[in-house]
């Protein structure tokens, strides 16, 4: 049999969602995703990601288009492409040829090395040939450009949007394109919908004109329509010779000139997508006709497409890719809150509503407005104060004097807040209606995450047909468009053909029983592990929560779960006595309507726990679930890490009594409980390890987790640096710290990677000669930003750890490790793909479509169960290693079979997967704050401000330093002093 990590491999979504089941024994599921499966919060887009690939939340939608979207008339019709061959192949009746300048790739590598001289961002010291060599379609079209200039123009908007800037600036830009003063230019202009603009033509000098605003849907201004000024002026040329030179491996083709004209190129590439789709995320856009399926009351997936400019050797591409978003169905906010209350237990309307668009008439002409809150009031509880009627008034009252509307759900709804912290304004559910085109930004329920999931997995050969067939034309890119034209753009018909290579995998060991690796997995059966760890003191927990599956300590299933477990522990290795252990149960809890936030019931857990004594004492308790709870788990985990500094595992109860798979989910959990206690399952062949073992070396893998968009305000953002202290690259080992709300560099790196290097020294007698940093959470747009504002912090480090020797200075290198990106690959053929139609475990690609000057490249190690997998992007930014492309492609995808709970190899090396684990773990320390509208904790610190002025400024940083003081609180000391050697997160 065979075991893998949560969700299949590896999959990610940040802020807003509920716990995970980190340690639950089986794939992690429900609502707390998994890496591998796409992210279950719709705050992240669903790229049609194969469960197996890394999947990072993130892409949190834009400001609406005036109303553009779509309004749901149906479930969908069926795919038309429900039966596309296994292998996606547009020209079946001619070979499959290479991109004609992959031939001239290798001319490149002379002229690069003269490039860099030192170790930052090193240049590609050449091309990998390991493994077999393969050809892949990508997803990647040529882009060609016959212009040798366009045009760059700003854009000033007075007065300044009161509101809403960036909805209502692209608003004014529409019809100031309607305008008379607009309309002659429109057809060869494109702009950001701000304050750039790009023409293929020049502009008059002075242009301007003025608009009166008024919302889409509406046939024009009201009488009381506000005013505006659009001025267009002229900023410089955009020369396209920059761009040549940079794509043909010219140093004096700088970066810096290149980066305005190829965002200038991404404006004109998107500007059909842009007028006639519904833009949420960047650079997704979605389309009224497309497949859309209802996911949950209210909720549909739709399907869009994503496109970006990307410039590679020799030529300019454009990366286009299927990906898909939960939406509101546009209607009447009252509904929509009926419909979830009827739809949901115990979760928030706060999160379902977060930041939706809604728009009112009831002043005689439509409004829209953002939901900053859900009140905790109906229209007839919550007074405001009103001069026009004499003082305090409640809603309800008000708008049956002011607006003759007599409300019907006065007194059973809340009242949405659609103003600000300083400056509320209350509006009743039923006067607003959920505008077309709403991305929901919350978390899904895990019905609805199953839905999803179940309709963004799809074939590669079937993305690669929609991308082909449906999204090229949507977006204006194939046929070219008159804009296009005017531009001198065209786009080749096809995706781009280039080389791949399969890398053969490693050996993997134990000491009993030969397992042998198959499709990037293998089987245990009577294998025992490397090392068994030692148990000798493990008590027992039964949570009793509504759902409770036995009848307490004495239940005879009990029994005969705890017997198969220490049966499967015993013959893994595990050190484990056959006795039988304490046990304990908790009480009832009372249930979450009668406990907000399952304060009392968590007291409860925490006084069961305390009651097994001294938790120096025990080696791990083993906490019996009887369900999924978003408050249980974390909070277990909370009192376990940071209170008690005890190692716990939690069993779900439906999985560990069913007889049918009970074996299997007993076996990943021991996977688990070993690693967690010191042992070691498996190795990897030594030929395997050479690249780590011929020095002395550390690897370190770092993350940042931020909060997400329904964290209250202030809510800290967590660092987590995790480094192997053993020669087997096994034992990891973390240092974690909050830090300041969505700062991405880290803090206080310098502690941290001393804290790693002591435990290495203590464990390893000695410190390292070599250290191999893999950095999780890193955007392009960042590289240059951990060089130099984390690299010196690692340097001081070093200078520190030793006072006997103040010179050491271990040989670095630092990776980038990408997952929010969109290249795809496809096999020609069958051959070339496993039984799903993707690549094959293994898979590496550093041609084609990879940077020009970097040394980057994309490695698929693991298998894509479901839907299309997505690789890793790795690119060497710091290299004092000396490393060459085959032997950090093969080494990191042979480190990627070391993974230690799970029996396959999985798509990001293990160090960095570690990093996001145990960032996602420390998550559960500040659970409240993360998830503020589940929490009275949180809720009760304050939230935000969100206001422009001075004096609203000060009053946002100030509530969000209070958030702040109030999350470390309760983060206390961070991870208890017990658990610092130990991988309790996993």
């Amino acid at each position: 049999m065979s075991y893998q990590p949560r969700g299949g491999d590896r999959g990610r979504a940040r802020g807003g969602r509920g716990a995970g089941r980190g340690d639950r024994g089986g794939p992690r599921g429900g609502a707390g995703g998994g890496r591998g499966s796409p992210a279950p919060s719709s705050q992240g887009s669903y790229g049609g990601g194969a469960r197996g690939s890394p999947q990072r939340g993130g892409d949190r939608g834009g400001g609406s288009r005036g109303g553009r979207g779509f309004a749901p008339a149906g479930r969908g019709a069926p795919s038309a492409y429900a039966n596309v061959p296994l292998i996606y192949n547009p020209t079946p009746s001619t070979p499959t040829q290479l991109d004609a300048r992959i031939s001239q790739a290798d001319s490149l590598i002379p002229a690069l090395k003269g490039l860099h001289l030192g170790p930052e961002r090193p240049a590609r010291p050449g091309y990998g040939t390991a493994g077999r060599a393969i050809v892949v379609r990508a997803n990647f079209y040529a882009v060609n450009l016959s212009k040798d200039a366009f045009f760059e123009y700003s854009i000033e908007i007075k007065p300044d949007p009161k509101s809403q800037k960036a909805r209502v600036k692209r608003r004014i830009l529409d019809l100031f394109e309607q305008s008379d003063a607009g309309a002659l230019y429109r057809d060869y202009v494109a702009h950001d919908g701000a304050q750039r603009l790009i023409s293929a033509r020049p502009l008059p000098q002075p242009l301007s004109g003025t608009v009166r605003y008024y919302e889409h849907g509406d046939s024009g201004p009201p009488a009381n329509a506000d005013q505006y000024t659009v001025t267009i002026t002229y900023t410089k040329d955009l020369p396209t010779a920059p761009l040549q030179k940079y794509l043909n491996g010219q140093p004096d083709g700088a970066k810096d000139h290149v980066d305005p004209i190829i965002s200038a190129l991404q404006l004109v590439l998107q500007r059909q997508a842009a007028q006639t789709g519904h833009r949420a995320g960047k650079n997704r856009f979605f389309f009224q006709d497309e497949e859309m399926r209802q996911i949950g009351p209210r909720l549909w997936a739709l399907m869009g497409f994503y496109s970006s400019v990307r410039p590679v050797y020799k030529q300019l591409m454009v990366n286009v890719n299927v990906c898909m978003t939960a939406f509101h169905e546009p209607g009447n906010l009252a509904e929509a809150m009926q419909g979830f209350d009827r739809a949901s237990i115990g979760a928030a309307a706060q999160e379902y509503m977060a930041r939706v668009k809604v728009s009112t008439r009831h002043l005689g002409y439509k409004r829209v407005k953002t939901v900053f809150k859900v009140g905790n009031k109906t229209a007839s509880q919550q007074m405001f104060p009103c001069e026009e009627f004499g003082g305090q008034i409640s809603v309800k009252d008000f708008f049956l004097r002011k607006y003759k509307i007599r409300l019907q759900h006065a007194d059973d709804l809340p009242v949405v807040d659609v103003g600000s912290p300083r400056k509320p304004t209350y509006l009743p559910a039923e006067v607003c209606t959920i505008e077309a085109g709403e991305p929901h930004y919350g978390k899904l329920l895990p019905d609805e995450t199953s839905n999803m999931l179940r309709y963004a997995s799809r074939r590669p050969a079937h993305n690669a047909h929609l991308i082909a067939e449906r999204g090229m034309g949507k977006l204006g890119l194939s046929p070219a468009t008159n804009l296009l034209g005017e531009f001198g753009i065209s786009v080749a018909a096809q995706m781009t053909v280039i080389p791949a290579r399969e890398l053969a995998p490693p050996s993997v060991t134990y000491s009993k029983g030969k397992p042998r690796v198959n499709n990037g997995s293998w089987n245990i059966v009577d294998v025992k592990f490397h090392h068994g760890g030692k148990m000798p003191s493990w008590k027992v927990l039964v949570v009793r929560d509504g759902r409770s599956q036995l009848n307490g300590p004495g239940d005879p299933r009990l029994e005969n779960l705890l017997r198969a477990f220490t049966a499967k522990c015993q013959s893994s290795g595990i050190q484990i006595p056959p006795s039988k252990p304490q046990i304990a149960a908790t009480l009832e809890l009372p249930p979450r309507n009668q406990d907000p936030g399952r304060v009392r019931a968590l007291t409860m857990v925490e006084q069961a726990l305390r009651s097994f004594g001294d938790p120096k004492s025990i080696s791990m308790i083993v906490v019996l679930l009887s369900g999924r709870d978003d408050f249980i788990y974390p909070g277990i985990k909370r009192i376990a890490s940071v209170k008690l500094g005890v190692l716990t595992q939690c069993m779900l109860l439906e999985k560990a009594l069913k007889e049918n798979g009970q074996d299997q989910y007993l076996s990943n959990v021991a996977l688990k409980i070993n690693t967690k206690l010191g042992g070691i399952n498996h190795r990897l062949d030594p030929n395997a390890m050479t690249w780590l073992t011929q020095k002395k070396t550390m690897m370190i893998g770092i993350d940042v987790t931020h909060p997400g968009p329904n964290s209250v305000g202030g809510t800290p953002s967590i660092a987590a640096v995790v480094a192997s202290v053993d020669k087997d690259f096994v034992q990891f080992p973390a240092s974690l710290r909050l830090q300041k709300s969505k700062q991405e560099g880290i803090a206080e790196l310098k502690e941290m990677v001393i804290e790693r290097l002591l435990a290495f020294r203590q464990r390893s007698q000695g410190l390292p000669d070599r250290i191999l940093i893999f950095r999780d959470g890193v955007s392009e747009g960042q590289y240059d930003k951990v060089i130099y504002e984390e690299l010196p912090q690692i340097f001081q480090a070093f200078k520190v750890i030793d006072p006997k020797n103040p010179k050491y200075q271990p040989k670095l290198s630092i990776v980038i490790c990408g997952k929010r990106h969109h290249a795809r690959f496809y096999p020609d053929k069958s051959e070339n793909a496993d039984k799903n139609g993707n690549t094959r475990p293994g898979t590496v690609v550093d041609k084609g479509v990879t940077a020009i000057f970097d040394f980057d490249f994309y490695l698929q190690a693991h298998a894509g169960l479901q839907g299309t997998v997505r690789p890793t992007h790795y690119i060497v930014i710091y290299d004092e290693n000396g490393l060459d492309a085959d032997a950090i492609q093969q080494g990191i995808h042979n480190t990627s079979y070391l993974y230690a709970r799970a029996t396959k190899a999985v798509s990001l090396i293990p160090a960095a997967y570690y990093a996001d684990v145990v960032c996602e773990q420390a998550r559960y320390w500040i659970h409240g704050f993360l998830n503020q509208a589940n929490s009275d904790e949180a809720s009760s610190t304050g939230a935000s401000a969100t206001g422009r002025g001075p004096g609203q400024r000060d009053a946002r940083e100030a509530a969000e330093q209070r958030v702040y003081d109030a999350a470390k609180a309760m983060w206390g000391n961070g991870l208890h002093e017990n658990l610092k050697n130990s991988m309790f997160y996993l």
